[in-house]
């Protein structure tokens, strides 16, 4: 089911499913596989080449090779811009932290303080995937096997995927559509609950 908030056009799936990232079980799995980059607006390909000097010491010499000869990003099947890759596989700003968990060397770059920029959008919100039509934009559950440990987390936890995602939802969208969201959210359960 879809429910409208404003412009934006909201998978009731985000109320519904369960979410919790279980990086010791899935190792970080999501930013190594794949068919493409992850997805990156044209502001964040500017702020990654402008923070590229800050995040480099942070990077794998995989990382920093694919960088080198390919830029920070290239076009998609689709024509849109996505995080290069080292062997058509991982992203190049991926490292691995001593237990072996993929670790994102832009979002360290931040955490330690030497950019502004915590990671693309679209990592940040995932399993949420966001596509921008004409009139409106669209927010969806992505499936995806590898995540199922977050699933099962997120039952055992009973953490709605929206509720996962408080962060990076305010961060892409705002506070009162946060807020909205939540609004829906019981409207969602009591329908739920009244079947």
């Amino acid at each position: 089911m879809l429910v409208e908030i404003g412009d934006k056009v909201v998978s009731t799936q985000i109320f519904e499913r369960k979410f919790v990232c279980d990086l010791n079980a899935c190792k970080g799995a999501c930013c190594i596989e794949g068919d493409a980059g992850a997805p990156l607006t044209l502001d964040e390909v500017d702020v990654l080449e402008d923070s590229l000097e800050a995040i480099k010491p942070y990077m794998r010499e995989e990382g920093l090779k694919a960088v080198e000869e390919q830029g920070v990003f290239y076009m998609d099947q689709d024509n849109e811009p996505v995080t290069a890759l080292v062997n058509e596989a991982e992203c190049a700003f991926v490292y691995f932290d001593d237990k072996g968990i993929t670790k994102c060397s832009v979002e360290q770059a931040y955490l330690d303080g030497k950019t502004d920029f915590k990671k693309p959008i679209s990592c940040h919100l995932y399993p949420i995937r966001v596509k921008q039509f004409d009139d409106f934009t669209a927010l969806n559950y992505d499936v995806w096997s590898i995540c199922s440990d977050a699933c099962s987390l997120g039952e055992k936890l009973g953490v709605p995927v929206f509720k996962f995602l408080k962060e990076p939802l305010i961060r892409a969208f705002g506070e009162e559509f946060f807020k909205e969201l939540e609004v829906v959210a019981k409207e969602v359960q009591k329908m739920k609950n009244e079947k």
